[in-house]
């Protein structure tokens, strides 16, 4: 199975610019915890993502306003993978960077879809097994490693 068939499609976007009351908004409006940043709505060329935990730990934990910039709590290089990955280098992405979501970007960068943890568990009952499921929710949840403290991004694609 490809990521193309069990991602979410057209995910909502922000920009550097927006404020995390725009990205918190969009995200309870999508019933989201996780947008993809891009450059501009126009190009939609990934630049990160901002999660609804970057927005409390990285924004209001530290005292930051609602109008806080998106730039200054999102995260950069955003894990992603080709609308054509395999869910197995998906869910090794996933396990390896210890992330629940990875934007599926088109050919020229441009965020087209996004894949969740409950993607993939919904994806067993047809090609992953809750064996899978189960690896990539305890490999993702296991405590960061030093060497990727802080460098969450990567790239899942098809095995040549």
């Amino acid at each position: 199975m490809k990521a193309s068939e069990i991602m979410t499609k057209d995910p909502a976007c922000v920009t550097p610019e927006d404020s995390a009351r725009q990205a918190a908004q969009l995200m309870a409006d999508n019933d989201c915890g996780c947008l993809p940043v891009v450059d501009s709505h126009g190009s939609g060329k990934i630049v990160g993502v901002i999660t609804d935990r970057d927005i409390a730990v990285r924004g209001v934990a530290r005292g930051r306003n609602p109008d806080t910039a998106v730039r200054d709590l999102m995260t950069r290089d955003a894990t992603t993978c080709p609308p054509e990955a395999d869910l197995e280098d998906v869910e090794r992405a996933m396990s390896d960077r210890q992330v629940r979501r990875i934007v599926v970007a088109d050919p020229d960068g441009r965020a087209c879809g996004i894949i969740s943890q409950a993607d993939l568990a919904r994806a067993s009952d047809r090609d992953v097994s809750e064996k899978v499921v189960a690896r990539v929710v305890e490999r993702i949840s296991e405590p960061a490693r030093a060497s990727t403290m802080g460098d969450r991004s990567s790239s899942a694609s098809p095995r040549a």
